[in-house]
């Protein structure tokens, strides 16, 4: 089964994101107001929080499961490890 169930939801936001950074290089690039090209910005910096939430979500639903359910100690404090070293950066 695969538990990556939020992978096409991944993608979509990922292109609008590149489609929003476009825009933002070419505003930016042609001298648009400030504060249109904070609130693309600010578009773009929402959808990369929600990927990220969905990529922890889909991780923790198969990678970190599998750890878990593995029995192998050295595999379980593998993934916890990573799991705080990717919420320390989240939280920077």
């Amino acid at each position: 089964m695969d538990h990556h169930k939020n992978r096409e939801k991944v993608l979509v936001n990922y292109r609008k994101a590149r489609g929003l950074l476009e825009k933002l290089i070419d505003m930016t690039e042609n001298g648009k107001y400030c504060v249109d090209i904070m609130t693309q910005n600010l578009a773009v910096a929402g959808l990369l929080r929600s990927v990220q939430e969905m990529l922890l979500e889909d991780h923790l639903n198969s990678c970190f499961r599998g750890a878990m359910e593995s029995g192998s100690e050295k595999k379980k404090r593998a993934m916890i490890d990573e799991i705080l070293t990717v919420t320390k950066l989240n939280n920077k």
